[in-house]
């Protein structure tokens, strides 16, 4: 919006020739994401605690969680509306792939609100069945898909990291595996969500590491010369990037140890499904495995855990899954655990990075 309202000034006075800049409009929109978040989050935070909008916690969790009990969850509505927020401000609107992200990030968020307030509000209740919740992710992502795949040019190969030859043409497939990746990235942060800050830090991380791919991506020399895939308008994706950078560090103000407030599916579901819609427009799919390492491994987790248990009867792999409350049960403190996985999140997004040269 500000690049509509204030660029045409430049040739009034020079120095509004710095809205052409994608760079300058990326660190807008970081710095904006991340004063709205603070700004507001205090409002926010009582509002929830006004209308008891409080966490439910598991029974057969840890005995540490107990005390979590009550409070203030859903913050991810603070999330996503400092997210659209900044985005709009400093994007250029007339950019398609932006508005798709939107669309995903809040249609993931609506199903994660419906499926938080009825835990909320409906005694003993478990929220959207899992079968609705995956059909309506499913519907919001094949949506996203067929306009994709509409676009002329849209390239339906895949990007491996560390392999330049390697791209395998999926064709109309292809929105098969955009399935895979949206709505399993969605599910993995859900899955992650479950200690103060844990979440929300690989956010940081993943979307910083895409920040910069995204920059790459939109730019055809730089492309060209890391080999990487050009995809003409990627560019913005950028300024998205930055704005959900900067408010999943408003929220973590929150959210860190011990935590004013939880993020609760409203705001893991639409992270994780953003997160995935921009692996798949700037065409760096599979190495969303890698940069988002750690959610990846709590999904799996769940996934080997379930398993065994039925092939076994009864027996378990972990402690508990997601695998974070593994090491909980095994007498690690909470913070430990979380700025631990953390550190694993920085080291996989350096591996991402190192991926623009190892070719």
């Amino acid at each position: 919006m500000l690049y509509h309202f204030l660029y045409p000034l430049h040739n009034l006075y020079g120095g509004f020739n710095v809205f052409r800049y994608i760079t300058f409009r990326c660190i807008g929109a970081i710095v904006t994401g991340f004063l709205i978040a603070i700004v507001l989050g205090p409002y926010f935070i009582r509002l929830l605690q006004r209308n008891l909008v409080g966490q439910v916690v598991r029974e057969d969790g840890p005995a540490s969680h107990f005390s979590k009990r009550g409070v203030p969850t859903m913050g991810g509505v603070l999330i996503i509306s400092s997210v659209v927020i900044s985005t709009l401000l400093w994007v250029e609107l007339s950019n398609k792939y932006v508005w798709l992200i939107l669309a995903i990030t809040i249609w993931y968020g609506a199903i994660g609100g419906i499926d938080d307030w009825r835990k909320i509000k409906k005694k003993n209740s478990k929220g959207l069945s899992a079968k609705a919740k995956m059909a309506l992710q499913i519907a919001g992502v094949v949506v996203v898909g067929g306009f994709l795949l509409n676009q002329p040019g849209f390239d339906t190969s895949l990007s491996f990291p560390f392999l330049k030859d390697v791209k395998p043409d999926l064709g109309i497939f292809y929105i098969f595996f955009m399935v895979l990746v949206v709505a399993g990235a969605s599910n993995a942060v859900n899955l992650t969500d479950g200690l103060d800050g844990l979440a929300i830090g690989p956010t940081v991380v993943t979307s910083g590491v895409y920040l910069l791919f995204s920059y790459l991506a939109g730019h055809a020399g730089l492309a060209a010369y890391l080999q990487i895939p050009f995809v003409p308008g990627a560019g913005e994706v950028t300024v998205f990037c930055g704005a959900l950078a900067g408010a999943s560090l408003g929220f973590l103000w929150f959210n860190a140890y011990p935590a004013q407030v939880f993020m609760g599916d409203v705001g893991s579901l639409a992270i994780g499904g953003a997160l995935g819609v921009v692996a798949v427009i700037i065409k760096q799919e599979i190495l969303l495995v890698l940069v988002g390492g750690i959610f990846v491994m709590e999904a799996i987790s769940v996934i080997l855990q379930v398993g065994y248990f039925k092939i076994s009867g009864g027996k378990r792999i972990f402690l508990m899954a997601p695998f974070h409350h593994h090491f909980e049960k095994k007498g690690w403190v909470e913070p430990k655990v979380v700025v631990r996985f953390w550190i694993v999140s920085i080291i996989l997004g350096l591996m991402a990075l190192a991926t623009l040269k190892l070719r």
